[in-house]
């Protein structure tokens, strides 16, 4: 069975937490503390046109000396946002990030964002499938 991004989902919810480009990076820190994570998708209505992240707020608010009270979220943004079919693979999943350098995968069907996976989903993925493939081989080799 291919471990898909379909099934990490159904595994961890389809919740997807988002902002509208014009709050501020306060605002949406507070919303990334709040629920515990690391980024968010940045939404104009039903449109993706961007995420924010952890990184994008220490890269350019922190270091470029700016308020995060006074930033819009559009200002320091990914504007460039790689995403994934849930019907692709955990693999094409950890591939992708691995190449394009990103932590988060916005969730696309059809032209609806339907959740995000971060590095960690994927990881632990992959480790629970690594264990499930041992225990069966383990299995084979004592009833063998």
């Amino acid at each position: 069975m291919l471990n898909t991004i379909r099934h990490i989902l159904q595994v961890k919810g389809w919740d997807t937490w988002f902002v509208r480009p014009d709050s501020s990076v306060f605002e949406a820190l507070k919303q990334m503390a709040d629920r515990e994570i690391g980024a968010l998708l940045v939404m104009e209505g039903d449109h993706l046109v961007g995420i924010f992240s952890e990184r994008d707020y220490a890269r350019k608010v922190i270091l470029k000396g700016k308020a995060s009270k006074d930033t819009p979220v559009a200002e320091i943004m990914t504007s460039t946002v790689f995403t994934i079919h849930p019907d692709q693979t955990v693999q094409e999943a950890m591939e992708l990030m691995t190449e394009k350098h990103v932590r988060h995968l916005p969730v696309v069907e059809g032209d609806k964002v339907i959740g995000m996976v971060s590095i960690g989903d994927v990881v632990r993925s992959i480790i629970y499938q690594q264990k499930k493939i041992i225990s069966e081989m383990e299995n084979k080799i004592i009833s063998g």
